[in-house]
C-alpha cells in the first residue's frame, strides 16, 4: 500500500489517498531493433485526419506503402475508404514535406483504434514518421524539436486464415 498525505497551508482540508499497488506478472516486452523496409514521413496533421476520417469507416486500417506512395484503406458496414498520400519531396515548408524511402512494398493492417490513440501526440511536433516491415509492429514516431521524441509500437493484425 502507497499512501499520499497533502498539506497546504491555510486550509482547511487534509486530504488522504492510500493506492493498492499493482503488482503485474507478465514479460517485459522488448523494443525490437529492426532495419525497416519502408519509411514515410509527412505532417502528423494529415496523418491525425487520416486515421480520424478511416475510423468512421472501419475498425481496422490496411496500410500499404509502394512506389506509387502510400495508401491508407478501410473497408466496413458502412463503406470503404481509400486515401493515397503521394511523395512531394519539394513542398515549400519542411513540415508540409512526404518523404518515402522504400526498399521493398510493405502492406499491414491495424487496429484503427490504437492508430487513434497514437494521433493524440500529433501537438507535439509538425511532422511524424511512419516505419514498417512485413510481420513487424509498425513505428508511429513523433519528433519533438529539441527535446527528442516520443515513439509507439502497434503490432499488426494477423489473418486467421494464414
Amino acid at each position: 500500500l502507497d499512501s499520499n498525505v497533502r498539506e497546504s497551508p491555510g486550509q482547511i482540508a487534509l486530504l488522504t489517498f492510500s493506492l493498492k499497488l499493482m503488482d503485474i506478472d507478465s514479460e517485459q516486452l522488448g523494443i525490437p531493433d529492426t532495419e525497416y523496409k519502408a519509411t514515410v514521413k509527412m505532417p502528423s496533421g494529415e496523418f491525425q485526419r487520416i486515421v480520424r476520417d478511416m475510423q468512421v469507416l472501419g475498425d481496422t486500417c490496411t496500410i500499404s506503402v509502394t512506389k506509387e506512395g502510400v495508401r491508407f484503406s478501410v473497408s466496413g458496414d458502412l463503406g470503404t475508404g481509400n486515401v493515397l498520400v503521394r511523395s512531394n519531396g519539394v513542398a515549400d515548408k519542411e513540415e508540409e514535406q512526404v518523404l518515402i524511402d522504400m526498399d521493398e512494398p510493405v502492406e499491414l493492417t491495424f487496429a484503427l483504434r490504437y492508430l487513434n490513440f497514437f494521433t493524440k501526440a500529433t501537438g507535439l511536433g509538425p511532422t511524424v514518421v511512419i516505419s514498417m516491415s512485413p510481420e513487424v509492429p509498425i513505428v508511429v514516431e513523433y519528433p519533438i524539436e529539441e527535446v527528442g521524441h516520443i515513439k509507439y509500437y502497434l503490432a499488426p493484425k494477423i489473418d486467421e486464415n494464414e
